[in-house]
């Protein structure tokens, strides 16, 4: 539990900053280099690295070392501790819902 816990809280915390999730967006079109999300966005090259660091650390991309580059791609499995949370959720809500429509409905009587 608590090890799914830390894992909701990285991948949250990586996608709270507009940034972070503008690149990773940017990387579900495909791998890209750090100069290339360079060219892309209007922050710097040592900005654009603390940020895929976070993500990376968060399990959302990896990287890979090609001569002096390196190229990041999105991990699609870093994405479920979060698919997991929201259909815990999308559960809790449901049933709840559906009893207020019950209740709702027998208010109506």
């Amino acid at each position: 539990m608590q090890v799914a816990l830390a894992a909701e809280n990285k991948i949250f915390q990586a996608l709270a900053d507009p940034s972070r999730r503008a690149i990773f967006e940017s990387l579900t079109r495909g791998e890209a280099a750090v100069k290339d999300l360079t060219a892309r966005f209007e922050i710097s090259q040592p900005a654009i690295s603390q940020h895929l660091a976070a993500l990376k650390d968060a399990g959302l991309v990896s990287g890979r070392r090609e001569g002096r580059s390196v190229y990041y791609r999105v991990e699609p499995r870093g994405l479920k501790p979060l698919i997991d949370w929201i259909a815990h959720y999308q559960a809790f809500w449901t049933e709840h819902v559906g009893r207020l429509e019950k209740l709702l409905e027998k208010m109506d009587e």
